[in-house]
């Protein structure tokens, strides 16, 4: 969430930033409810400091009179009033500034899709050749008899997925191999998180208000649950209303959870296979800093994602996305996409944004200074890497000519195999 006065100190640049988002920043309106709150608050305090006043003038006087307490009476009743009323204005406020998306920076490329990202650099080894010989992960995974697509459609319905026998062990291989990797290695502590959060805590990353259809719900009783689209959610949310002492920073958090999505905006699009579903395993990574730091620390967790497609022998490269195409709550990010020859095109693999302070006026989430002062930290977040995409990274890249697949020497101390052949069996 933006604070107003910056905002509306901007001006114009505001609305052209944002515009590059295409978002309309309505900066009189802004104006106005930002005047009416102040407005509404300083009634308030002159009401407050003129009953105050009364008091200590009438305990001067001796016992009040019958006139004296209608006197006092009305006043209260004046101060209820005026509270009420900036009770108000400063929910009107802030139900407008959470609509009001993260002001890209100026480095991010201008456009709207993923047409107009640019390529950083490609990592891992030469893409392998699309065409004849190439195969689509579902294919592949029905083929070995280790993907189940008509039993998650019994179960579930669509974008839903089943795993088994060598498959299933290759998802838990993998989120141990991405945990041992970040949390041995990059520094960084592991926690096992609520799956299930409340509004307030969907609200501090940025879900709400503007994501609601895109989420699970669930009520028992009065009680409202969202469940998390991505670890970011409990990670971020663990150090909502908390001053960090400045010597904890940067924050390191990693967290293997599911992932609820709705993909309300998905109709049609990647209905085979496991791209795009309902329900999916990742990798969260997580840092808390000092804004100052905040580009470093995204470089840092571009690598620290990228290394986990570079151990596991896999084609893939470095975009950064257009102000239009980014996250709500995000101002600058990195898309890793990996090589899918079955598809001939690469794919994003892992997301890694800079979301400044955005999230953290949202969550409340501050630092001491080195002069002592509370500020306002700044929030990143990213995946390395989801399950699943993975998972069909590997079986499109690994495909061998005898249909079996070939996996990474990295992960074998993992499985405790190297191949998956047809049917299912492992070597």
């Amino acid at each position: 969430m933006h604070d107003p006065r910056e905002l509306i100190e901007a001006g114009q640049d505001a609305v052209r930033r944002l515009a590059r988002r295409k978002y309309g920043l309505d900066l009189a309106g802004l104006t106005a409810a930002q005047r009416a709150r102040a407005e509404a608050q300083a009634e308030v305090t002159r009401l407050r400091t003129e009953m105050n006043q009364a008091l200590r003038a009438r305990g001067r006087s001796g016992p009040p009179s019958e006139q004296d307490k209608a006197a006092a009476r009305a006043l209260r009743t004046r101060v209820q009033q005026a509270e009420a009323a900036a009770r108000t204005a400063s929910e009107a406020l802030t139900a407008t500034l959470l609509t009001v998306p993260n002001l890209p920076l100026d480095a991010v490329p201008d456009g709207d899709s993923e047409k107009e990202a640019v390529e950083v650099r490609r990592g891992g080894p030469a893409p392998r050749a699309s065409g004849a010989g190439a195969r689509h992960h579902s294919d592949i995974g029905e083929a070995l008899g280790i993907l189940d697509p008509a039993a998650a459609a019994r179960l579930s319905g669509a974008r839903f997925s089943v795993s088994r026998g060598a498959g299933a062990r290759l998802e838990r291989a993998l989120g141990d191999f991405f945990l041992d990797l970040h949390t041995r290695e990059q520094g960084y502590t592991e926690y096992a998180v609520p799956f299930l959060v409340h509004r307030e805590t969907m609200t501090g990353t940025g879900q709400l208000p503007k994501f609601e259809d895109d989420l699970f719900a669930t009520r028992v009783g009065e009680r409202e649950l969202f469940l998390i689209p991505t670890g970011e959610v409990p990670l971020t949310n663990l150090v909502a209303q908390d001053v960090l002492d400045p010597a904890v920073l940067p924050l390191a958090l990693t967290a293997r959870t599911p992932c609820f999505r709705a993909e309300a905006g998905a109709y049609g699009r990647d209905t085979r296979g496991v791209l795009r579903l309902h329900q999916f395993e990742k990798v969260e990574l997580v840092r808390v800093c000092a804004p100052e730091e905040a580009q470093r620390q995204l470089d840092l967790m571009v690598g620290h994602a990228e290394e986990c497609l570079r151990r596991l022998g896999l084609s893939y490269r470095v975009v950064l996305l257009p102000a239009g195409d980014m996250g709500f709550s995000a101002r600058m990010t990195y898309d890793i996409e990996v090589w899918l020859p079955g598809s001939d095109a690469y794919r994003e693999i892992s997301s890694v944004s800079d979301c400044g302070t955005f999230q953290a006026r949202r969550a409340g989430i501050r630092y001491r200074t080195a002069h002592g002062r509370k500020a306002y930290a700044a929030t990143l977040n990213g995946s390395a890497l989801p399950i699943g995409r993975t998972v069909a990274a590997l079986l499109e890249q690994g495909a061998q000519d005898d249909g079996s697949v070939l996996l990474p020497d990295a992960l074998v101390p993992y499985t405790g195999f190297r191949r998956i052949l047809p049917g299912g069996a492992t070597e």
